[in-house]
């Protein structure tokens, strides 16, 4: 058992375990963004910081096809942060909450030896939520976009190379629309966040799949992604498909959900820091 499940195994409330907790109406979510553990400063503006703490905090609301509304902000700062680059921080943190219509409600500052950020995202739940280990036997399993671009650009960045502003490592893309479109006809999602390898077995609980697709190490193994990892029947394959194309998604079926175990490529893990 890896330290982080260690820790989970501590908390038993039947909420836990997905990227949120549906509350009545609302759905609860929360991940940290710390420096040298997600990222490092000279990799990223102050302003690009805040912006990726936002967005991979709205990927786990999105992939319960819930819509954020509101966010409680915790921060920690080093005390020589001059006060442009708080600005700046801060700005990446408020354009993004503005652009996706979520509302900073609360918090609490506090200072430390690294940038470290908390976000707690409020989000109404849809019609339809979606959860981890709802798929059945015989559905499809699918996820979005390319796996390993966030990996791409993290090696490039440790090789002393520089990436795009739209990289994957800066700017993950969550898929909303397609979300929208799509959740009636899915019946299980969560985001990649930990890498394929680590995600798929949380994903299927205890329950096995046959993967028909070839996909690479990186593909595997790369985390922070925050693509969406989803399942569907076989009846609503055209569906899906369908609406993938109209949101220009690129939707990538692996495999099936089986009884038995799921095999994995073992590799060994990529060193990020």
């Amino acid at each position: 058992m890896d330290k982080e499940a260690r820790i989970i195994s501590h908390f038993t409330h039947a909420l836990n375990g997905d990227d949120g907790a549906l509350l009545g109406d609302f759905v609860y979510s929360k991940d940290l963004f710390i420096e040298n553990v997600h990222f490092k400063r000279e990799w990223l503006s102050m302003e690009q910081i805040g912006a990726k703490a936002v967005l991979v905090n709205l990927s786990d609301a999105i992939a319960m096809n819930a819509t954020p509304l509101f966010a409680l902000l915790g921060l920690a700062l080093p005390k020589e942060l001059e006060n442009d680059e708080i600005d700046a921080l801060l700005g990446g943190i408020l354009s993004t909450c503005a652009k996706h219509g979520v509302s900073i409600i609360g918090g609490d500052t506090t200072s430390a030896d690294k940038i470290t950020i908390s976000l707690t995202i409020i989000s109404k739940a849809n019609k339809k939520t979606l959860f981890r280990k709802k798929a059945k036997i015989g559905d499809f399993i699918a996820f979005t976009g390319s796996l390993g671009l966030s990996l791409k650009g993290l090696k490039a960045l440790q090789n002393g190379g520089k990436i795009a502003r739209n990289s994957r490592f800066i700017k993950p893309s969550l898929r909303i629309e397609f979300m929208k479109k799509s959740a009636k006809n899915l019946k299980s999602a969560m985001d990649i966040s930990d890498g394929l390898a680590n995600d798929l077995p949380k994903f299927l609980g205890k329950k096995g799949a046959k993967i028909s697709a070839k996909l690479s190490k990186i593909q595997w193994l790369s985390g922070e992604e925050y693509e969406l990892l989803v399942a569907f029947s076989p009846k609503n394959k055209a569906r899906v498909l369908a609406y993938a194309k109209q949101t220009r998604t690129k939707l990538t079926i692996i495999g099936q959900v089986k009884n038995g175990y799921l095999k994995i490529p073992k590799y060994r893990a990529f060193k990020h820091f």
